[in-house]
């Protein structure tokens, strides 16, 4: 088979042991992200593709223009929203998408995050390499509020070491994510307004979905302290487009960390990447090496799968009557 691997930024796929099992295949690597639809489609010469997390969407419109020859997409993780499965069902594509990551690379990045930014740790280490020493005052956590939305399995792991570090967990989501924060003896706030207002940092830990896009509105934000800090760390969108970086003008939330964008790959331009009171990353949340293990060897695990004649982690398996 002839396998495209696309939006590797760090040209990694090659370098990981797992690779070593497509020996018997030809695997052409796209370093860069190709946004038009015809020139994506126009370099995807062959049977399968890889796809990493949500870095491309695949709507109908990429996929109507794929060479006839492309049979199989595989997907890191289980999440396919951004994929038009109903499209390749019709033209006889699978897509295969299965397993998840480490839930605690991403919980370790939101923390560095916060201590980064509470810390002026960015700034400082400028300050320094500029020859200037201590020139920020930096805010502590103990005994601070960490507001946790949601406590799913990333939410969690935040939630435990904001408790490790002596801070008030609270907790805020939906009534299932409202139980569980209860049983895990996290307090769930009376209202959502108190949830916003009383937190001194809060992290967001939801997936994105039809009902979670624009969850976060301006009102929210406009019921935080001057003081606090908000962390993004798993999708952008949902926050409406525009309204973190207006909310930071405003001055409430006083400060935000994000590694999510509405667009990635951001190489400039965009509007937090020009706040003193942002602190932002590339998308780095996932991003560890035991991570791409785990991904990219479920994704060999489903082309080697189709190459052998018994496709795995197949989630429209009605794309397979012809093969």
């Amino acid at each position: 088979m002839k396998i495209a691997v696309i939006d590797d930024y760090q040209d990694a796929f090659r370098t990981l042991a797992c690779y070593a099992r497509l020996k018997d295949h030809e695997v052409i690597v796209y370093t860069d992200t190709e946004k038009d639809p015809a020139r994506l489609a126009a370099r995807l010469d062959a049977d399968a593709v890889v796809l990493t997390q949500q870095r491309s969407p695949f709507p109908r419109a990429v996929i109507e223009k794929l060479p006839a020859r492309l049979k199989l997409i595989t997907q890191t993780g289980r999440h396919s929203t951004h994929i038009d499965v109903a499209a390749c069902t019709e033209r006889g594509i699978a897509v295969a998408a299965a397993g998840t990551g480490n839930s605690n690379s991403t919980a370790e990045l939101a923390w560095g995050l916060i201590i980064s930014s509470m810390r002026h740790l960015p700034f400082e280490v400028q300050q320094l390499k500029a020859g200037k020493w201590q020139t920020t005052l930096g805010t502590g956590l103990f005994g601070k509020t960490l507001g946790v939305y949601a406590p799913g399995k990333i939410g969690s792991i935040v939630a435990q070491v904001g408790k490790a570090f002596g801070m008030k967990v609270t907790c805020w989501g939906r009534a299932a994510s409202q139980a569980k924060a209860r049983a895990a003896g996290y307090e769930v706030p009376a209202s959502r307004e108190a949830f916003f207002e009383n937190a001194d940092v809060i992290s967001l830990h939801l997936p994105l979905l039809k009902e979670t896009r624009g969850i976060v509105t301006a009102a929210d934000l406009a019921h935080m302290k001057p003081t606090a800090l908000i962390v993004n760390t798993s999708r952008a969108p949902l926050i409406g487009e525009g309204v973190l970086a207006e909310a930071l003008r405003k001055g409430r939330p006083g400060y935000a960390a994000v590694d999510v964008f509405e667009d990635e790959p951001v190489v400039g331009g965009h509007a937090l990447l020009k706040m003193p009171n942002a602190v932002c990353t590339p998308h780095l949340g996932y991003v560890v090496q035991s991570t791409y293990e785990l991904y990219y060897a479920t994704v060999i695990d489903s082309i080697l799968a189709y190459a052998s004649g018994k496709p795995e982690n197949v989630i429209n398996p009605e794309a397979l009557s012809g093969k």
